[in-house]
This record gives C-alpha cells, sequence and structure tokens, in this order.
C-alpha cells in the first residue's frame, strides 16, 4: 500500500473533532498566534531602542563651553579653595559663576603658557567681555533654590549637587534639550531614573526625596504651608 493510501485511511478512521495529531502540523491558530506574539516582542524591542537610546541622542544638542576651564588647578592656586571664586555676599545671596571683574583679580594679564588663558584675556579680559558660560546647573525660572539654605543652613556639600567638579581637568561637553532648553544635568543621564550618584540629576523628584530623608518641614516662609510654594515662585 502507498504513503497517500495509508494517510487516507487513517484520516477516514480517525473521529470527528479529535486533536490533529503531530504527523500533521500544527493547527492554523497555533500559527497565527506565534506570529502575533513574535510580532509584540520584535515591537516592544524595537519601542525601548528607540526610547531610551536613540530619541535621548536626538533630544540634546551638544556644545562646547567657551573657555576650557581647569577646576583642579585653579584650586590648587588659590587660598580658599571653591569659596575663593564661588562666595556667598554679605546679604546671603550666592555669587555662582564668577563674573569677569572676579576673574581680573588674576587673570588681567596673561600669567601661564596656557593656550586658553590666552584666549580669555584677549577675547574677554581685555575686552570687558563677560565670558557666556553654560550653566549646568540652572533651574527654570518658576524654580526657587537658595544656596545659603542648604549650604549654610543644611551644612552640604557642593559635591552632593554639583559632583567632584573641583577634581576636573577639563569642563564637560554641554548638552542642552532641544525642546525646554535646559542642561541635560537637571533631568539625568538615566532616562530610567535610577541614581548612583546624589548628582546624577537634580529634578523635583530627588529635591522631595533628600527632604524626607533629612527630615526637613517643609513650609512656605510666606504662607506658613506647604506643598508647590516652598520651592515655585
Amino acid at each position: 500500500m502507498s504513503t497517500a493510501d495509508e494517510k487516507s485511511r487513517k484520516a477516514a478512521a480517525q473521529p470527528s473533532g479529535s486533536i490533529p495529531t503531530a504527523e500533521e502540523g500544527p493547527a492554523p491558530a497555533d500559527t497565527a498566534g506565534g506570529k502575533v506574539m513574535a510580532f509584540f516582542f520584535i515591537g516592544l524591542a524595537a519601542s525601548l531602542f528607540v526610547g531610551w537610546i536613540v530619541f535621548p541622542k536626538l533630544l540634546y544638542s551638544q556644545k562646547k563651553q567657551p573657555i576650557d576651564f581647569n577646576h583642579a588647578m585653579h584650586v590648587q592656586e588659590v587660598d580658599n579653595g571653591c569659596e575663593s571664586c564661588h562666595f556667598f555676599r554679605p546679604d546671603g545671596t550666592f555669587t555662582g559663576i564668577p563674573k569677569l571683574d572676579k576673574c581680573l583679580e588674576c587673570h588681567e594679564e596673561v600669567q601661564g603658557d596656557s593656550a586658553e588663558e590666552s584666549r580669555f584675556v584677549n577675547q574677554y579680559a581685555q575686552k570687558g567681555k563677560e565670558v557666556p558660560w553654560l550653566v549646568y546647573a540652572k533651574q527654570p525660572a518658576c524654580v526657587f533654590f537658595s544656596h545659603v539654605a542648604h549650604v549654610r543652613m543644611g551644612k552640604m556639600d557642593c559635591a552632593a549637587c554639583h559632583g567632584n567638579i573641583g577634581e576636573s581637568q577639563h569642563t564637560r561637553v554641554y548638552e542642552q534639550n532641544r525642546i525646554s532648553g535646559y542642561s541635560r544635568d537637571i533631568w539625568g543621564r538615566n532616562i530610567s531614573g535610577f541614581k548612583r550618584h546624589t548628582w546624577d540629576s537634580m529634578k523635583m523628584a530627588d529635591c522631595a526625596a533628600c527632604h524626607k530623608r533629612a527630615g526637613v518641614h517643609q513650609t512656605s516662609v510666606q504662607t506658613g504651608k506647604g506643598a508647590c510654594f516652598v520651592c515655585h515662585k
């Protein structure tokens, strides 16, 4: 008897509605379901790749600082470390990035053989022109942040928010959000939100978590109440 006749005899003997045997291959529904699952996982993987890797690269533009600043060298040369350039005024306000007149105390003329210092003196110092620094930690205009409350009253170290920038010999590339215009340092480099260091991001959630750990009584000076107006104006 031929193979074709044998298969016909088995098919005729099989009861109606029975499950196909392995010899007959998978049912059409099973094949369709497998394809759907395959397309789902392929689409999921592609979405994660685009959202977590491709999109962040497209979202931020990269810019160089106008002067390649050597923090480590300056910390060694000055008397009071970081506070020689970044200090509190008598009224408690913080100077932030030094203005040109502060730099001119040492760099009115070229002091060494650094090409960056020479460029600073020629392009900015001698022309009385402020250096257009790109501020990594610049918060939105609606955010109120008090350095004196954190550094003097809270006894926080600058590195907690700014990292070990005092040890850096070159300025990092500044990454600017193409939509908001703010630095990537605010949102953080890890889009998932996981942090290895306290300075990895400076979002509102990071501030709230730090305040909660420190047991800060978050109330507004003006209203005596908590919530938004403690930090937002």
